[in-house]
């Protein structure tokens, strides 16, 4: 392998991990209505809820088609996805616009609209974790690797196994004890829309941004150990040091950028998860995010929102992955394109 691959390899790259991406969330749409719309039992009375009455069981029976063979069952669910669904209410026609993923028959809303009221507020915590973990986790592993062997190093690792190892919920309690409760350097958590007011929004979500982040230091800190002290042991930067290139240029121009790629991949398959995973920061902090949303769904057995929530979640998770490829191969262009 050889020189660096030009535009259009680079573009048939893309293309062709965006077709993949396309086909796992296919595959994954497919394992999701087998497991939910297919399992033993009174599928529409699960999906109704446990307060409806006979007639409401059949009318959701009809719109879901479960008279139907599966392959036209399941064609129909993806048509509601690509091109939207008309639901019936019984005295009215409600048009469900794609993406469609469902109506909620115990709150009476769209499944795709309780979602996109509820992102913002976990892609508000995961986005802005995802900026302190980053900081903290690769500051950390930069500066174990440069003082490999003293103390700084063995105080280092221990902190980041000890944050590997500690739950989420322990370090926010931790926090909201100390820094809410007896330091009252802080509120507790309130959720605070970003376009009502910025300053607020930001301080309010602070200590959730730092519970998540801690979690996820630790794991970037030794990454980005390991992937430098890996790049100082190769042979042009003994020469570097061979040439009296000082260990401060060395570690920010040579050691650093081998240790890029594989945190930019982690941490777009780990953005994509947490869109998904955090169910316990936002329970803890009263956060009326995804995660908080999907746990209710659950207790009160409301599966459409189960399955509207199971498809986003799989969607930002593959979305994420095939990002991170790409990005993979910008940082890294050995990866091969062709």
């Amino acid at each position: 392998m050889s020189g660096l691959p030009g535009a259009g390899g680079f573009t048939g790259f893309a293309v062709r991990r965006l077709a993949g991406a396309a086909v796992t969330l296919l595959a994954i749409s497919v394992i999701i209505y087998l497991v939910f719309y297919v399992a033993p039992g009174d599928v529409a009375q699960i999906t109704c809820g446990p307060r409806c009455s006979p007639a409401q069981v059949h009318q959701v029976s009809e719109q879901l088609r479960l008279g139907d063979p599966l392959y036209l069952r399941y064609w129909h669910f993806l048509q509601g996805i690509v091109v939207g669904h008309d639901y019936s209410t019984g005295t009215s026609l409600q048009h469900c616009g794609a993406p469609c993923l469902g109506l909620s028959y115990q709150s009476d809303q769209q499944v795709t609209h309780l979602i996109w009221t509820k992102l913002p507020v976990t892609l508000s915590l995961v986005l802005g974790a995802m900026a302190l973990w980053l900081v903290l986790g690769v500051g950390t592993g930069v500066l174990s690797a440069w003082r490999r062997g003293r103390v700084t190093e063995r105080v280092l690792t221990g902190v980041t196994l000890a944050g590997t190892a500690t739950p989420v919920f322990v370090i926010g309690l931790v926090l909201m004890i100390v820094v809410c409760g007896q330091l009252q350097w802080l509120p507790f958590p309130q959720y605070v829309a970003l376009t009502e007011d910025p300053e607020q929004w930001a301080w309010n979500l602070l200590l959730p941004w730092l519970a998540f982040a801690l979690i996820e230091a630790a794991k970037y800190a030794r990454l980005t150990r390991a992937s430098m002290l890996e790049t100082l042991a190769e042979d042009h930067v003994r020469t570097f040091r061979a040439y009296g290139v000082g260990e401060r240029s060395i570690i920010g121009r040579h050691a650093l950028r081998g240790a890029v790629a594989p945190v930019i991949a982690l941490n777009a398959n780990d953005v994509g998860s947490a869109i998904g995973g955090a169910v316990l920061t936002e329970t803890m902090f009263g956060l009326p995010g995804l995660g908080r949303e999907l746990v209710h769904a659950v207790q009160v057995v409301d599966l459409p929102v189960v399955v509207g929530m199971v498809l986003v979640t799989g969607f930002f998770v593959v979305l994420a992955n095939a990002v991170a490829d790409v990005l993979y191969a910008v940082a890294d262009r050995r990866v091969v394109l062709s």
